[in-house]
């Protein structure tokens, strides 16, 4: 078999690609979907560290939360990527995936703390790492908790799934002739105004020289595809 191309990955989800059809929530059958595709990666000796967001959560009480103070909504929604990870390591434990979930917020009587000595352990052991809660500040991205936990555990590459299959020239679904970059340089995306992921994130990828890889998380195989090496999405470097 051939081997993979990395050993040690850094995987964000946004919270939205748990929804499936739903206007929110977690759709089961989409996150039993993507789990059998992580642990596909994961039984081949990947190293694999997950992010992941809480929109699918927060956007059902977004209308309430409408005029609350920043840090508030913000905590509220570090408290909604902590319920999507538990049901991510759940869905993990289903099909004998060992999974533990470390929270930048302190709440022991639900997931341990991030540690990152225990994480990198976890991490040797075979066991897949969810981060949850961000980086525990608010004013800050799940994007950028990627970006911060990906350069600390020493992750090759950040893989960004979405739900475009890469960088394209423009937006393809209102401009049919957009074609997808294969590679870019961080200099490149940001002269051409190309958003692959919010400005400090992108800053600290760029100055830790850590890649980024933007793919599509509904197209099937295609994680696979990417950690095996192969054409899948866009790969951003230095």
């Amino acid at each position: 078999m051939t081997k993979p191309a990395y050993k040690r990955v850094l995987l964000k989800l946004s919270g939205e690609a748990l929804m499936g059809d739903d206007p929110y929530g977690i759709n089961r059958a989409t996150i039993e979907r993507m789990v059998a595709d992580v642990a596909e990666i994961a039984r081949m000796g990947v190293e694999l560290a997950i992010v992941i967001g809480g929109g699918n959560i927060f956007r059902g009480v977004a209308p309430g939360a409408q005029g609350m103070d920043r840090s508030t909504a913000d905590y509220m929604g570090m408290l909604a990527t902590v319920m999507n990870s538990l049901a991510l390591a759940d869905a993990m434990r289903q099909v004998g995936i060992t999974a533990r979930v470390m929270s930048a917020i302190n709440i022991e009587q639900v997931v341990e703390p991030y540690v990152r000595p225990k994480a990198l352990q976890y991490l040797e052991e075979g066991k897949v790492v969810v981060f949850a809660a961000g980086t525990g500040n608010p004013f800050f991205t799940t994007d950028t908790a990627a970006a911060l936990r990906g350069a600390e555990i020493g992750a090759e590459i950040v893989l960004k799934a979405t739900k475009v299959d890469g960088v394209y020239t423009a937006d393809p679904k209102k401009d049919p002739s957009a074609t997808r970059y294969t590679t870019i340089t961080f200099d490149e995306a940001i002269s051409k105004h190309l958003q692959v992921m919010d400005a400090t994130a992108f800053s600290l990828c760029r100055d830790q020289k850590l890649p980024i890889k933007v793919f599509s998380i509904i197209k099937p195989g295609a994680l696979k595809r990417l950690i095996m090496g192969e054409d899948e999405g866009t790969l951003v470097h230095v």
